[in-house]
Formats: C-alpha cells, sequence, structure tokens
C-alpha cells in the first residue's frame, strides 16, 4: 500500500485503537480513501488527467485540501465508481460508509474542517441476497475429503475444517485460538469490535481437536508461537492466506466450485445448517454467531423451495377433493 497524509494514518490508528475496528476492515477503508484522493487530485486537475491513479502521490494533502472538498466533489468520485469502474451496488455502499465515517472524524473528531461533506450522502439500496451455502451432503463430503488427504497436515485442516463447519465462527476468530482459550467443551474468541464470545464445542470439534494437539507435538514450534492452536509446517502461526489456500484445496478435492464458495461460505454454511436441520432458534443462532444485532441473523432464516413445497403440502386442505365432497 503506498504511503498516505498525516490526517489519513491518524484515522486509521482511531479505527483500530478506539473503534476496534479489524485490521481487513481499516485496510479495506484505507484502500478507498487513497483511491477517492487519487481521484480528487485528478480531477481538480492538480496532476495531469491521465496520470493513472495508482501512480498519484497523496502524501501531500492537508487540513487545507480537506477543507476545499465539497459533496459534489464525492458525487462526481461515486459517478466514476458506477460508471467508469462499474462496482457493484454492495461495493459502492461501502465506498459511501468509508467517505461517511472519514469526513465524520474530521469534523466530529479533529475539528479540521467546518462542515461535513458526507453528511447527505445516501447509500443506494441493496437488493437481498440470500448467504451462499454448502448443502449438507457438500459439507459431509467435504469433511470426509480433508479426513482422509493424504497430507501431512490432514489432521490440522480437518480440525480447521470442523471447527468452521460446526461452530460458525470468522476466519480471523479461528486464526486467533490459543491453546489457552479452550476450556473443557467451551472455546473462547475475539470476534469484530474485539469482542470476546464463547464458542460451544460439540464431539466432532473435541475430537478434531485433539488428534490435531497429538499431531501438533511433532512440530518445531517458534517461541513466538507456542500458544497458538493452528501453527504451520515452518512453526509460525498459520496465516489467514494459508487458511483460505487449505479450505480452497480441500473444496477444489471434494469437487465444490472454488469460484462459488470460499472460507465465508463455511460461516453460512454452519449458520444454515444450524437453523435448518437442528432447528436452533434465531436469538441462541446469533449469540453463537456473535451478531451485534438480531436482523444480521435473520439472513440464514431463509427456505429453500423444497422446503416451501412440504409446508404447502402439509396444509390440512392440501387433499380437499371437491368431487368426493360432492359425493
Amino acid at each position: 500500500m503506498k504511503e498516505v497524509f498525516p490526517i489519513l494514518d491518524q484515522y486509521c490508528n482511531y479505527m483500530l485503537a478506539v473503534l476496534g475496528r479489524s485490521e481487513l476492515t481499516v485496510t479495506e477503508y484505507t484502500y478507498d480513501l487513497i483511491s477517492f484522493f487519487s481521484f480528487w487530485k485528478r480531477d481538480k486537475r492538480m496532476v495531469p488527467k491521465d496520470t493513472p491513479l495508482e501512480e498519484i502521490d497523496i502524501t501531500d494533502i492537508t487540513e487545507k485540501e480537506i477543507n476545499k472538498i465539497t459533496t459534489d466533489d464525492l458525487l462526481v468520485f461515486l459517478i466514476f465508481l458506477s460508471r467508469e469502474r462499474k462496482l457493484s451496488t454492495s461495493s459502492r455502499a461501502r465506498r459511501i460508509a468509508t467517505l461517511k465515517s472519514f469526513f465524520k472524524y474530521c469534523h466530529s473528531k479533529k475539528h479540521i474542517i467546518d462542515q461535513n461533506p458526507a453528511y447527505d450522502l445516501e447509500t443506494p439500496k441493496k437488493g437481498k441476497r440470500q448467504p451462499k451455502y454448502l448443502t449438507l451432503e457438500q459439507s459431509t463430503e467435504l469433511l470426509a475429503t480433508a479426513f482422509e488427504a493424504p497430507t501431512e497436515s490432514n489432521e490440522r485442516d480437518f480440525c480447521i475444517l470442523t471447527l468452521f463447519l460446526n461452530c460458525g465462527m470468522r476466519l480471523s476468530e479461528l486464526r486467533g485460538i490459543d491453546i489457552d482459550d479452550i476450556h473443557d467443551t467451551t472455546l473462547t474468541v475475539i470476534g469484530k469490535g474485539n469482542k470476546e464470545r464463547t464458542i460451544y464445542l460439540n464431539d466432532a470439534c473435541l475430537s478434531a481437536i485433539d488428534d490435531w494437539m497429538v499431531a501438533r507435538n511433532k512440530y518445531n514450534i517458534k517461541a513466538k508461537a507456542s500458544k497458538a492452536l493452528f501453527v504451520s509446517k515452518q512453526g509460525n502461526r498459520i496465516s489467514d492466506d494459508m487458511i483460505q489456500i487449505v479450505i480452497k484445496r480441500l473444496m477444489a478435492q471434494a469437487g465444490i466450485d472454488t469460484k462459488v464458495y470460499s472460507v465465508h461460505k463455511l460461516r453460512h454454511t454452519a449458520a444454515t445448517l444450524m437453523y435448518k436441520y437442528g432447528h436452533v432458534d434465531i436469538r441462541n443462532l446469533q449469540q453463537i454467531l456473535g451478531h451485534s444485532s438480531v436482523s444480521t441473523t435473520q439472513i440464514y432464516t431463509h427456505v429453500d423451495d423444497e422446503q416451501l413445497q412440504e409446508a404447502i403440502n402439509r396444509n390440512p386442505l392440501a387433499k380437499f377433493d371437491p368431487d368426493k365432497k360432492k359425493r
């Protein structure tokens, strides 16, 4: 990532330290703001108009420049994202959220601008999309593939997959697990906003963890990763990228389209299977997933066509035959 100006750097630190945003979220917001200020400099002819955005230096942005930015400037940028970059509604909505957050910080926290140009920006309405998830059969096949994989790390990889599919945890939560976080049949993880929550482990999870711990003892683990539950062959705490590579490999081996399904889809899968087959109450599912609002959890209460057909068939009037009634 290219260098940024001091106020943007301060904003990133505020997001991490005060608001407790994840590093991934802060990185995404930083990219969005780099993109905006690069576009703004080019649009205002502060650099040649044919300069690629990636080559524009924004380290010279000061409070004076930020005060010059208007709502129209933001709208021009959003039009550019829509027409030139062809960004989806959800992608543009995130850019708007970034702009509103940054300029609110400049106005309300730092008091370096008199008016907030992003105040009246409206977020585009997003069509509701049902989350993609693996079926029960696909999930079972994926677990079997991981268990039978002829690799040195199959106990680790099977354990990772088992926790994802049974507990519905996020990638960052799983990566950050320490051995000390496991207490009998519970596991403590740090979720979004640095919030701690307890996850209950079932027999499949406990068995997979036990098998992995035996295999883990054979690894030459570095001191800094001594507490990490999941480690790499090099003895470091396993990285987000490595987890994604492992899951993608196992999905491909199980015949699952890796262009459609990803690590995060395993969280969707766990939630859907718990709701669909485990008949988990929506409030309990909210607690399991670590959602701050039940409205977020409600996306998992979808039902498929088969369930809808079954519900119609269970109507007590489904067998009514007017011809028999006449006789």
